[in-house]
């Protein structure tokens, strides 16, 4: 850092100091604000707090400030939520005061400053997005349309890993099958395009940049230049990457996905609504029509490669993991299965109906390994009240949908992987949000629409691969390692797990 920079950071903080307590007066005059840790001016609670906000450090804090809390990271006020009465005020009574979405200095760069849907502020812009992608993602015709191509995506999975002979002996990491999967299943959806192999150099170019991204993008290394401007100077090599990463992944969708696309369309007749073969076409066709520009096409597919791929894959590893640390549940799955359907019969979409302990196992999962345990966060734009106290303008929200779910005194022995809850005490809990105690794919207006999708591609693929292997720790361990890796807003597995796979006779 050169010397003139030190001399404006120095002054930078220098007024800002002042600055903050003169402000932090007013403020104090003015609202009751939520309980919390006492700040400091200008750092607010980070030095005390850190950057890794992760839902176990957030849910400590709230064992000792309450249901409600409030941080002062550097600029930002961040108002953690930790239980239902709350969660239903943010999400559904106020949903729309607390409907927009706060960024940070990464996402901006990866949305372009919210040109997506999913980080858009609540209004016009969010509505139109929103609409355009419901129909050729998020309908239960989507789901008949494409089930068929999911349970052909298992089916190569199982082909695959009966044909590894690694895997019913010293085992393999399987998420590295299912990842190929995940994608297959959504570029169906999107581009009507598959890869056929794990070796596809297209498919490993799109998952070096996706996964980039998601690292970019999850950790908390950049926090402190997103809470504290003054410090931001600390962040243009980070930044300058996730711009970099970013040109190239819009680049290469552009290149060779959507312009291929057009081209496609392009030597076919003219296509109507009837005609539009995927999901893309139906996007495309909004362009045209001038509702949305090229950006946001971009932008749209940008979001699916994350929101829809990434969560939906770190559910089906914890699934697996989960059911390899417990014998006796998989065996109780693999029951059900051959009773319902009978032995060998392979599971299909419409069949998830009629099989309640998978569907448990789904909900457990979910419940007690949550992909996205603060949700994506909410933000109020202008002054709001929430549980008696005072919101300032333009506060990140967290709804801590993890504790809600993992809370004992909501929740008998939570700590426990036991699908049996949804079929006992919590036989009515569903995960659309019907029970504000368990909101996997959050509720109300900027909730999770991907949860058409994800439920039976969770169910299709957990009971393929249980139907067809006995799911097994690698030799010479009892278990599997289920550490957590946090970010921003994900949990998944820090380890990948080796898995042996050994296949049953049908």
């Amino acid at each position: 850092m050169d010397l003139l920079l030190v001399e404006k950071t120095l002054l930078g903080l220098f007024i800002a100091v002042v600055g903050a307590i003169f402000i932090s007066k007013l403020r104090g005059k003015k609202f009751k604000l939520p309980p919390g840790p006492i700040p400091v001016p200008v750092f607010g609670n980070w030095l005390q707090v850190g950057d890794d906000l992760n839902h176990r450090n957030l849910t400590d804090m709230a064992k000792k400030f309450g249901d409600m809390f409030l941080l002062r990271m550097g600029q930002r006020n961040l108002v953690v939520v930790s239980s239902p009465d709350l969660a239903k005020d943010v999400l559904h009574t106020q949903g729309v005061e607390f409907g927009s979405r706060t960024r940070n200095v990464v996402f901006d760069i990866f949305t372009g400053k919210g040109q997506d849907m999913v980080f858009t502020v609540y209004g016009e812009h969010w509505r139109k997005m929103r609409r355009i992608m419901t129909v050729p993602f998020f309908t239960n015709k989507v789901v008949q349309q494409y089930r068929y191509g999911w349970e052909d995506e298992a089916a190569h999975v199982v082909e695959d890993v009966r044909k590894n002979p690694e895997a019913a002996t010293n085992g393999i990491v399987l998420r590295r099958r299912l990842q190929l999967l995940m994608y297959n299943n959504m570029y169906r959806i999107m581009f009507d395009r598959r890869f056929e192999s794990e070796e596809d150099p297209l498919f490993i170019k799109l998952k070096a940049l996706n996964g980039e991204r998601s690292r970019l993008a999850q950790s908390f290394e950049y926090n402190y230049g997103d809470f504290i401007p003054i410090l931001r100077p600390f962040l243009r090599g980070y930044l300058k990457i996730c711009k970099q990463v970013k040109e190239k992944r819009l680049q290469l969708f552009k290149d060779y996905f959507v312009e291929e696309r057009k081209k496609l369309a392009s030597t076919t007749k003219s296509m109507n609504n009837e005609g539009l073969k995927c999901a893309i076409d139906h996007i495309l066709d909004a362009q045209q029509k001038g509702e949305i520009n090229e950006d946001n096409v971009l932008y749209i597919v940008e979001n699916i490669n994350v929101a829809a791929i990434e969560t939906t894959l770190w559910s089906i590893e914890w699934g697996i993991a989960e059911l390899v640390n417990h014998q006796e549940i998989q065996n109780k799955l693999r029951r059900e299965l051959d009773t319902v359907l009978g032995h060998g019969v392979q599971v299909t979409e419409p069949d998830i109906q009629k099989l309640p302990y998978l569907q448990a196992v789904v909900k457990e999962t979910l419940r007690l390994r949550m992909a996205i345990p603060l949700l994506v966060p909410h933000m109020n734009l202008h002054e709001a009240k929430l549980g008696g106290f005072d919101i300032p303008a333009e506060s990140k929200i967290l709804v801590n949908a993890w504790w809600l779910a993992n809370n004992p005194s909501n929740w008998k022995n939570p700590e426990e992987f036991r699908p049996e809850r949804f079929l006992e005490e919590e036989a009515k809990v569903e995960a659309n949000g019907n029970d504000f105690r368990y909101l996997p794919f959050g509720v109300g207006r900027r909730s999770c629409p991907g949860i058409i999708l994800a439920l039976p591609i969770l169910g299709i693929t957990i009971g393929r691969l249980v139907q067809n292997f006995e799911l097994l720790p690698p030799p010479g361990q009892s278990k599997i390692d289920t550490t957590e890796k946090g970010g921003q807003f994900s949990l998944h597995i820090l380890k990948h797990s080796t898995i042996v796979a050994k296949p049953r006779s049908l």
